[in-house]
C-alpha cells in the first residue's frame, strides 16, 4: 500500500482563495477557506493550524502534503507552494503538486458526469485561466490564460464563472479544500513547479541605469 493510499494528507491551495484541509483516503476530516485574495501569508498557517486542531491531529501525524500549483497569480501561488515544501522538508514527508483547475473539474464531474466543460478562474488584468475537460473530469486542453472572449463556449464552471459575460451556460464552482486533500488518490503528481502561465508584474531591468549627474562645476 502506497503512502497516498493510507494516512493523513494535508491539502493546501492559494491559487484563488486561501484553503487548507486534512483528509484520509476518501474522507475529509476538516477544511477551511478564506476568500480574501490579498492575505495569503497572514492566513495560510493559521488555517493549517485550525484544520489540524479541528481534526484532533498534529502536523507530525501527516503522511504527506498536496498543494495546488495553479494556475494563479505569482505571489499567491508562491506562498502556498513554499509553505508546502517547507512543511514537507521539516516533517520529512512527500509533497505532491496538482493543477488547481483539475481539482475544480473533479468536484464538478462528480455531480455532473454527462457533459464536457471548461473550468475558469480569475487571472486578473481582465484575463482568465482556463482548461477544458471530458465529462469524467479528465483534462483535454490547458491550462491557458487568455482574454474572456477567447474562452471556449459551452458549459463553463469555476470560481470566475460569473465574472464576465461569457457565451454558454455558466455555473459557479468554488475550489473545494477537501478535494485537494484527497487528490493523492485521484490525480497524478505534477511536481511543485508553479503554473504562472505568464511573467510576474515585477521585472528585473536589463538596461544599465546611470546614477552619475556629471562633474560638479
Amino acid at each position: 500500500m502506497s503512502e497516498s493510499d493510507s494516512g493523513l494528507w494535508l491539502g493546501i491551495d492559494t491559487s484563488t482563495s486561501v484553503t487548507a484541509a486534512l483528509a484520509r483516503p476518501g474522507h475529509v476530516l476538516a477544511s477551511r477557506a478564506v476568500t480574501a485574495t490579498n492575505v495569503h501569508v497572514e492566513q495560510l498557517m493559521p488555517l493549517v493550524s485550525e484544520v489540524m486542531a479541528a481534526s484532533g491531529h498534529v502536523l507530525a501525524d501527516l503522511a504527506g502534503i498536496v498543494v495546488g500549483i495553479g494556475p494563479g497569480p505569482f505571489t499567491g501561488l508562491r506562498v502556498g507552494i513554499v509553505t508546502a515544501q517547507t512543511l514537507a522538508y521539516v516533517l520529512d514527508v512527500p509533497v505532491r503538486g496538482v493543477c488547481s483547475l483539475d481539482i475544480v473539474a473533479l468536484t464538478f464531474a462528480a455531480t455532473h458526469p454527462s457533459r464536457g466543460f471548461t473550468v475558469i478562474s480569475d487571472a486578473r488584468r481582465k484575463e482568465l485561466y482556463w482548461a477544458t475537460y471530458e465529462p469524467s473530469g479528465k483534462r483535454l486542453d490547458g491550462p491557458n490564460v487568455t482574454l474572456p472572449c477567447d474562452v471556449p463556449t459551452g458549459l463553463i464552471v469555476g470560481p470566475a464563472a460569473d465574472l464576465y459575460e461569457l457565451a454558454g451556460e455558466r455555473v459557479v464552482v468554488a475550489l473545494d479544500p477537501g478535494a485537494i486533500a484527497v487528490a493523492p488518490t485521484r490525480l497524478a503528481d505534477l511536481g511543485t513547479e508553479p503554473l504562472y502561465l505568464r511573467r510576474p508584474d515585477a521585472q528585473v531591468s536589463t538596461s544599465i541605469k546611470t546614477v552619475l549627474t556629471g562633474r560638479p562645476s
